[in-house]
């Protein structure tokens, strides 16, 4: 039963707390704002689980650009894909969630908050440029705000460095 509920989270300084407290509030706010200037409000939802991942977990291989981006490209366009040919049902909701996962861990871009947009596409049927606009610009916006916001103090390495391989 312990290790259920053994917390694997290292404990952060109360800085580091409160900075990446103030960096979702920042990231978010900007994101929200695309997204209320838009029209499109509540479909930004995801972003905010990925502000989690890129505040607090900055060092995760889900918070890394290329999955945070990659993992939305790749999940949006699943999901675009199957709204054009399959109705709105409970199995094609399943499945382009799974084909989602599937696609995005081949590619070894997997980002949690991405498998949503699959679910969002068919339930409220947008048209491709919804990849441009909202998905992508978010994305990277968020990702960018990291970047800047973890080269303040207390510094965290934000994308990670690429690690050469040991033979």
């Amino acid at each position: 039963m312990k290790r259920f509920i053994h917390r694997h989270q290292p404990a952060g300084s109360t800085l580091e707390v409160l900075k990446a407290g103030m960096c979702g509030l920042i990231g978010f706010a900007v994101v929200a704002l695309i997204g209320w200037q838009s029209g499109l409000t509540w479909l930004m939802v995801p972003m905010g689980a990925t502000c989690v991942l890129l505040f607090s977990a900055p060092q995760a291989p889900f918070s890394q650009p290329a999955n945070v981006i990659g993992g939305y490209a790749v999940s949006t366009a699943i999901g675009l894909a199957i709204a054009a040919v399959a109705p709105t049902e409970w199995w094609s909701l399943g499945l382009a969630v799974g084909v989602a996962l599937v696609v995005m861990q081949f590619l070894r871009v997997t980002h949690p908050p991405g498998a949503a947009y699959p679910v969002i596409i068919l339930l409220t049927r947008p048209d491709w440029s919804f990849l441009f606009f909202p998905v992508l610009t978010c994305s990277v916006v968020l990702v960018a705000c990291a970047m800047l916001l973890h080269s303040l103090p207390p510094r965290i390495a934000y994308p990670l460095s690429v690690q050469a391989k040991g033979g």
